[in-house]
């Protein structure tokens, strides 16, 4: 990949289910706007709207910023045809849609009554999108890639891949599998908290909608992790590895070993025990922004 395509990135973004403006009133949007522009102002490289989001939701953040790349993360092929995405994009302003990026994915079979062959179904999305008048090719889309075949197709469809909810050794087999060019970014959560029984137990109401849902409990049995990691709402190992718990060094030291191991970009997700009701948690959004000041 060219070096211009991963600065296009930056090194460290924000991955945010709250910057979702379709879930909110207005005045919840008012404050997403405001929140994305400081968080570009914070100088994150991208901007991960969360929680399948549509292009509308995206749509809006790329009006509220002037020049960070905004992404989904991930909207789900089922959900939203791929003309109407098509069409989305094309309605975005033509001197910011050079910097929206499209991130698909096939999300879960129990989260989708029409789940069937879900790499079958992406290509096809893909050859929608790419017949699409303007057409959103390769170079405006990632893929929420986890196993081989998918990660192999965000090499040969899309600029490379976004995996969620991953260790640093997944993210060094993403990269033998994606070879030296595409873009691999993986989602990265963060406890901004050095009491450790808090930070685990904040983890774990997280991850205990993930632990239900196979296509992640299959990679994380691939990784070497066993059924009795998943007991609990996760063993303290299993928490190590998809986590950042702890203070902000402790952060950007996870956030390394992902780099280490091969990531072009890290999409940070703080997760806050108590956000206030706003979900959106700009004083930690700031605290990381300082130590992490380098990498920005």
């Amino acid at each position: 990949m060219a070096s211009e395509t991963r600065g296009t990135f930056g090194r460290i973004g924000i991955w945010s289910g709250a910057l979702h403006g379709s879930r909110t009133d207005e005045a919840g949007r008012h404050a997403i706007a405001e929140a994305a522009a400081e968080l570009e102002e914070l100088r994150y490289g991208t901007l991960w709207i969360g929680g399948s989001p549509s292009v509308e939701d995206a749509a809006a953040v790329v009006a509220a910023t002037r020049a960070v790349t905004v992404a989904t993360g991930i909207l789900s092929i089922w959900d939203h045809p791929a003309e109407e995405v098509a069409a989305g994009v094309a309605a975005i302003d033509a001197s910011a849609r050079g910097r929206f990026v499209l991130g698909l994915g096939v999300s879960h079979s129990p989260m989708v009554p029409q789940y069937t062959k879900p790499y079958s179904a992406m290509v096809t999305y893909l050859d929608v999108l790419d017949a699409a008048a303007p057409p959103v090719g390769s170079g405006h889309r990632v893929l929420a890639a986890l196993g081989p075949k998918m990660l192999r197709l965000a090499t040969d469809r899309a600029l490379g891949a976004h995996p969620y909810l991953v260790t640093a050794e997944h993210t060094a087999e993403a990269r033998t599998a994606l070879g030296p060019d595409a873009l691999l970014a993986p989602e990265l959560s963060v406890v901004l908290d050095t009491d450790a029984d808090r930070a685990r137990t904040t983890a774990r109401a997280m991850l205990a909608l993930y632990l239900q849902l196979p296509n992640y409990t299959a990679n994380l049995l691939r990784l070497g992790f066993t059924e009795d990691d998943f007991a609990g709402g996760g063993s303290i190992r299993l928490l190590d590895a998809l986590f950042a718990l702890g203070d902000a060094e402790r952060v950007r030291a996870r956030t390394q070993e992902f780099f280490d191991a091969g990531a072009d970009h890290v999409a940070l997700q703080v997760l806050t025990a108590d956000e206030g009701g706003s979900g959106l948690p700009r004083t930690e959004w700031r605290e990381l922004a300082g130590a992490l000041a380098d990498e920005l």
